[in-house]
């Protein structure tokens, strides 16, 4: 027998959610289960809706990465989206709790590529919405491939809070009055007003940043899709910049190249201003909670200071404090520390033994509903936390320091550098605590491809075993070592 489920709408994830667990505490298998929403073809076979669950049923579990993909997947405009899912959750909540990480299940793969076409579409709003003033509005035309909008305006809210603005697209339409969001019928791309002052600034800048010498037709049309051209004032010069490029680049060889300069200078974070040495970890605690915090620092629920050992021979640095952090006040126990401790275990080094902390002492996160999404520090964060990090590390005097990831590397040592090149290098400190560098375990929790985190996880676990072993060798032998990670790691952090 079949059954049927009605949703609110085309991204209701909170009914979805609720339909497909009932549906599991009542026994109903995928393939007996239809989920609708309005405007939907009816049910040829007249479905009737699933019976309630036994009171006594037991509640399903998955794991928060299932909820995360389906929380994205459900925004894709394929009707088989919210089957697709349930399936996944039935056999995760029945038993199968390493599905997640089969790169060969056929749904997942589908699912995942999914929430990626998702999040690709969401880039491009970000993009291309060109806004044009009539009367102190803001008016833009947007024509999206998935049902984005509404997870999406928080974009735009943050990045135009001081104006009034109004997106419409053929689904419905975005209005934002500096106070309140609302949501409102579809538009129209004929009501937009005419073209304002606005445009030509974009036609200038576009103008000046085209370059000629590294056109390369099909993977500019690849990052900017012409169905957006007619949306955009700069793509009206596109096919006069690309037919005039042939000749630009000829005068541009004709003239030669700029003199360079004789001696680049590396780019050097300012040194932050000193603070009171404290003794403690209690009046570290205090300085930083006096310093004058980010105004984002001052949502989080508390600091988060390091853990481990005084004396300890190896320090482990991170980012900062994820949600779990925050509200347990302990560094590295949400996910991304529970796969550092498995890891440490696969590489011999016991946690107990390590002091472990962050760059950045207070969960920095953009508000979705009721979850709080990671949100990465910039240089002015690192630059704000840094004095109080290399008093913790004063105060633990560990042999070596092991940034795990770009942010805890650049609050190290006060240059941006990538994280695979430095992997290699013997580093420094004004404090002179030799650094190391690695990725962070966040960065394994990312890799979409099984195989690519064996690989990786493998690469992270010998990071540690090896920076351990180092840290606890005799001085002598510490000094004389070989460079620290093999090879590079592409587009780790």
């Amino acid at each position: 027998m079949g059954y049927a489920v009605t949703l609110a709408g085309p991204v209701d994830a909170a009914g979805w959610r609720a339909a497909a667990r009932d549906a599991w505490r009542a026994g109903i298998p995928p393939g007996a289960l239809v989920f609708q929403v309005p405007g939907d073809a009816a049910d040829l076979f007249g479905a009737a809706p699933p019976p309630a669950p036994p009171p006594d049923a037991p509640m399903p579990a998955v794991p928060r990465e299932f909820l995360a993909l389906a929380e994205t997947a459900i925004r894709h405009r394929d009707p088989a989206r919210f089957a697709l899912l349930y399936d996944v959750m039935w056999r995760i909540a029945h038993g199968a709790r390493g599905l997640l990480e089969d790169a060969a299940d056929p749904t997942l793969a589908r699912l995942r590529d999914m929430a990626k076409a998702v999040r690709r579409d969401a880039h491009k709003m970000h993009a291309f919405v060109r806004f044009r003033a009539v009367d102190g509005h803001h008016l833009a035309w947007f024509e999206p491939d998935h049902f984005i909008e509404e997870a999406e305006a928080g974009f735009f809210i943050r990045r135009f809070a001081q104006l009034r603005w109004s997106i419409a697209t053929p689904r419905l339409s975005l209005h934002w009055d500096g106070d309140q969001l609302s949501i409102g019928p579809p538009g129209s791309r004929d009501a937009l007003p005419p073209p304002d002052a606005g445009e030509a600034l974009w036609r200038t800048y576009f103008g000046a940043i085209f370059n000629p010498a590294r056109l390369k037709p099909a993977a500019m049309r690849s990052e900017m899709p012409q169905k957006y051209w007619r949306n955009l004032p700069e793509a009206q010069d596109i096919p006069r910049l690309m037919a005039e490029a042939p000749a630009r680049v000829r005068a541009m060889v004709a003239a030669g190249a700029a003199t360079p300069n004789p001696r680049p200078q590396r780019r050097r974070d300012p040194m932050p201003e000193p603070i009171a040495a404290p003794d403690s970890f209690a009046e570290l605690r205090a300085a930083l909670l006096a310093s004058g915090l980010p105004e984002w620092a001052t949502r989080a629920t508390q600091p988060v200071m390091g853990e481990g050992p005084m004396g300890a021979a190896l320090m482990l640095v991170g980012e900062q404090p994820g949600d779990e952090e925050d509200i347990a006040g302990r560094a590295f126990v949400g996910p991304a520390g529970r796969l550092l401790n498995a890891v440490l275990a696969e590489a011999g080094v016991p946690r107990e033994a390590l002091f472990v902390t962050n760059a950045v002492k207070h969960f920095k996160y953009t508000p979705q509903g009721r979850r709080r999404l990671h949100q990465s520090p910039d240089a002015g964060d690192i630059t704000h936390y840094r004095p109080f990090l290399r008093r913790e590390v004063s105060l633990v005097a560990p042999r070596m320091v092991l940034a795990l990831g770009a942010t805890a590397l650049r609050a190290l040592t006060g240059r941006a550098m990538p994280v695979g090149k430095s992997r290699d290098l013997a580093l420094h400190t004004e404090d002179g605590v030799p650094p190391r560098a690695t990725v962070h375990p966040s960065y394994l929790l990312r890799l979409p491809d099984a195989a690519a985190q064996r690989a990786e996880r493998a690469r992270f676990a010998a990071d540690l075993a090896r920076a351990y072993a180092e840290a606890c060798a005799p001085a002598a032998a510490r000094s004389a070592g070989a460079p620290f990670g093999t090879g590079e790691a592409r587009g780790a952090n």
